[in-house]
């Protein structure tokens, strides 16, 4: 996909937050038309970033004026890639300026010595539309959904309660933060979004996701009163947990739902799924989304029966560094 040769890339350390600000701002609304998330935490958090001139990344100028940008942000010996975005005259040429803004980060991270696993996941990209630099480069493609559900009609559809008798519900505590990154740590254990997100396959890794949910907006704001953790009586182990972020004024966003491994098949995620939805809809929640990889049948099957649609399909996108590649 070429772009017209008015544009040309630059580093994304030449310029300021003052100069990008007006990208980052028209994004922010397309975040709220297309995914219901107000963005705008994200972005003045973004916006510190980009002034401490840290970031690698691009940024597309059109006529000497900014148009568009993407960045990744190094974790060790992984590169994430945070984000790309542009703005133009229509929706075909925006799409040219990100696709050649990304092909050219991934040519950098390709080439960055020490940067062993390239992650993506671009949600408001659908499924499809930013991926040939992607697959050229040899990444392995796995479909995820966006997934929402309108508490309007939330009476006909929310899963009825049944309690366990071995297991108690609590609400969240920052107690169980050891605790709940080595349940997420189990619970992902051979799964597929441990090879998406390769923080699930180390203790190390759950704390830091668990970290960044909790303290970070990235995906929201948390929501500690609505967020809930199942417990085995006797033993004191989690059994289960669901953690809930605010992403606007009236939706709320799952950011988590696991069960440990040897407490599957007794209806605790549809358990916890039907004390968030009945917690969040008395609050004055409006909506509640989510996202699930389109493979995990499991999970998709559970949301669907909830009453959970799908509103967008977008892909994540992984790189990792073996013998047969690079």
């Amino acid at each position: 996909m070429p772009v017209a040769t008015q544009f040309e890339l630059l580093d994304l350390k030449q310029f300021s937050a003052r100069q990008l600000r007006p990208i980052l701002e028209a994004e922010a609304e397309v975040w709220q038309e297309k995914l219901r998330w107000d963005y705008r935490g994200s972005t003045e958090l973004l916006l510190q970033y980009l002034d401490s001139r840290i970031l690698p990344g691009f940024v597309a100028l059109d006529r000497g004026k900014a148009c568009g940008y993407a960045f990744s942000v190094y974790e060790g010996h992984k590169a994430v890639v945070g984000d790309a975005y542009a703005i133009s005259s229509s929706p075909e040429q925006g799409l040219q300026i990100a696709d050649a803004l990304m092909r050219r980060l991934l040519d950098l991270l390709l080439n960055t010595p020490g940067i062993g696993r390239i992650e993506s996941q671009l949600l408001l990209y659908d499924s499809g539309t930013l991926d040939g630099g992607f697959l050229e480069a040899g990444f392995v493609q796995h479909p995820r959904l966006f997934m929402e559900l309108d508490l309007s009609h939330v009476a006909a559809t929310a899963p009825r309660i049944e309690w366990v008798p071995d297991v108690e519900l609590i609400p969240w505590s920052s107690f169980y933060y050891q605790a709940a990154a080595e349940l997420i740590h189990s619970a992902y254990a051979g799964h597929v979004d441990a090879e998406i997100n390769d923080q699930y396959c180390t203790l190390h890794g759950s704390l830091r996701f668990l970290h960044n949910i909790v303290r970070f907006p990235g995906c929201g704001v948390f929501e500690e009163y609505q967020s809930w953790l199942l417990r085995e009586r006797l033993s004191g182990k989690l059994a289960g947990m669901i953690l809930c972020s605010r992403v606007a004024p009236d939706v709320a966003h799952i950011t988590q739902l696991c069960i440990a491994p040897s407490q599957r098949g007794r209806g605790l995620g549809r358990l916890l799924l039907g004390q968030a939805i009945q917690s969040l809809r008395r609050v004055g929640t409006a909506a509640i989304t989510l996202t699930v990889t389109e493979s995990n049948r499991t999970a998709v099957s559970l949301y669907e029966a909830t009453g959970f649609g799908v509103r967008r399909r977008f892909d994540a996108m992984v790189m990792s560094r073996t013998p047969n590649r690079w």
